[in-house]
């Protein structure tokens, strides 16, 4: 209320009488707002920003200075170093060589392809560049919060995606062993009965009694006769088929009908619809694999041709994407209350932290083909990628654990007091505040990661600054301007990626911000 009253005793303007009063007094409330007023010029601007940021104390003052005075002295030398006295043409050292020449960028121009591609073949770059394409789309259709249909770009960059870029990079028809399809459905088997035991305690007994006993038969049988059978040759029509391999199948076929079973006997009860997700991801699985066994015509490339850029962003996009939902399940199952899935956590999570990255790129690259069976063996790039995944995915699950920390408990208290149970409680409420608040420590761990891929050059495997290295040796532009200059290129390479990152997570925190306000 505001006792207010003019000189005839009527309201002021935009306000309302609400109390007649007497002669002498009168109430009045105000019934509009008040302009809002600009600042003052001294607060606002250039000048306020000036001010606060660069002159706000004697220290800052001081600072400001000998920056300013830092920059006049430095900037100008490496103005002339990397644009004034640079050498940008030339066929070979000769152009670079020429007293007071500064960059050689000639070079760079001359080995920019091998710095991208590798030893790529020239012709069948075009699938690399496809490639690349199709992940900066899929990138900004998902990092850009105004474009529609986020799951199905979701669906697209990190289900279907990876599969198109290993058929593109690579030419696909992979030799799928007899072995890939009943290792599926023995995973299947153990899936089905894993869920129909935790769903048999409560709710339906029959999936106890049968179900899960019959998976895993299945599944033990499928195992046991394939490993421990020998290997005559059994002739059929004509057609050689090794008995274990013929084993195999059978026992994979048998393990698929018992699934479908298990499938028809879970439909409509408790627990149900967990088996039918295993299953399905089981299928994709399958469909994956078979369509990495199709011949699509395109030529074979090995990865031991990969080079430059396409490394560094096949091994730091493979880490970053298979180390997030591994370190989320670590994370989770380190605060389990299961003692055996909270120890075998920890052990991993400690034991990988405790080494460095260079160890775990040398064990899965040298010493793992040691403990194979003579004649199996794995890609070194494959190899070095899942030891990547796993090394980044221990730092995740510590990133993530302290997110899951940050939740009060009343969040917990919340989801089970509407009903929800751990895994919806978790997908639904906790892990998204979770997420949220740990963007910063994700996104550092993502940097990170990004300049580790220049390690993977102790094992033989290429990657930007290790093929820029290579070129080092080149006679062709062997000169005193030529590391340097590499090396710069390498490095506003580097802080290129970085940088977008960093200011990407910048965006992303400010923008979810809002539980906070």
């Amino acid at each position: 209320m505001v006792d207010v009253r003019d000189i005839e005793g009527r309201p002021p303007p935009g306000t309302t009488a609400v109390k007649p009063g007497t002669a002498s007094r009168l109430a009045y409330v105000q019934g509009e707002e008040e302009p809002v007023l600009p600042p003052p010029r001294r607060q606002d601007g250039a000048v306020a920003w000036l001010r606060e940021g660069f002159f706000s104390s004697t220290g800052n003052t001081i600072l400001t200075i000998v920056g300013v005075l830092f920059i006049l002295l430095a900037l100008p030398p490496i103005l002339d170093w990397a644009v004034f006295d640079a050498v940008w043409t030339g066929e070979n050292r000769e152009a670079c060589i020429v007293p007071g020449a500064g960059a050689c960028w000639a070079f760079v121009k001359a080995k920019f392809s091998q710095f991208i591609y590798g030893r790529y073949p020239i012709d069948e770059r075009w699938r690399v560049d496809i490639a690349g394409v199709l992940l900066i789309v899929g990138t900004l259709l998902m990092a850009i919060p105004r474009i529609p249909y986020k799951r199905a770009t979701g669906i697209f960059l990190f289900g279907v995606y990876p599969v198109l870029a290993l058929l593109l990079l690579t030419g696909g028809n992979f030799d799928i062993s007899a072995w890939a399809l009943p290792s599926l459905i023995v995973l299947g088997c153990l899936a089905t009965a894993v869920i129909a035991s935790l769903a048999a305690r409560e709710h339906s007994p029959v999936l106890a009694r049968w179900v899960a006993p019959a998976a895993i038969g299945i599944a033990v049988i499928s195992l046991v006769t394939s490993f421990f059978l020998p290997d005559p040759v059994l002739t059929i029509g004509g057609t050689a088929i090794a008995l274990s391999t013929a084993t195999v199948i059978v026992c994979g076929l048998v393990g698929l009908g018992a699934g479908l079973l298990a499938i028809w006997s879970v439909v409509g009860r408790p627990g149900g619809r967990s088996v039918l997700a295993a299953w399905f991801l089981v299928a994709i699985i399958g469909v994956v694999v078979g369509v990495l066994s199709i011949d699509f015509g395109l030529e074979h490339i090995e990865t031991g041709v990969w080079g430059g850029l396409l490394v560094t962003l096949v091994v730091a996009l493979t880490g970053m994407g298979a180390s997030m939902p591994i370190g989320v399940a670590l994370a989770l199952g380190r605060r389990s209350r299961l003692p055996v899935i909270r120890f075998v956590c920890i052990a991993f999570i400690e034991f990988v932290r405790g080494v460095p990255l260079i160890t775990v790129l040398f064990m899965a690259s040298v010493m793992i083909p040691l403990f194979l069976p003579p004649g199996v063996n794995f890609d070194k790039l494959l190899r070095a990628l899942i030891g990547v995944a796993l090394f980044t995915a221990a730092y995740m699950a510590e990133v993530v654990r302290g997110g899951l920390q940050a939740i009060p408990a009343g969040q917990y208290e919340a989801a089970k007091a509407v009903g929800l149970n751990y895994w919806r409680s978790m997908r639904l409420i906790i892990l998204p505040q979770a997420l949220k608040i740990v963007i910063p420590g994700i996104v550092n761990s993502f940097i990170s990661l990004f300049k580790d891929t220049s390690l993977v050059l102790i094992i033989g495997i290429f990657d930007l600054l290790g093929i820029i290295r290579a070129n080092f040796n080149d006679a062709n532009w062997a000169s005193s301007g030529t590391p340097a200059t590499g090396y710069v290129f390498a490095a506003a390479v580097f802080w290129a990626f970085c940088f977008g990152m960093s200011r990407y997570s910048i965006y992303t925190e400010r923008r979810l911000d809002t539980g906070y306000r």
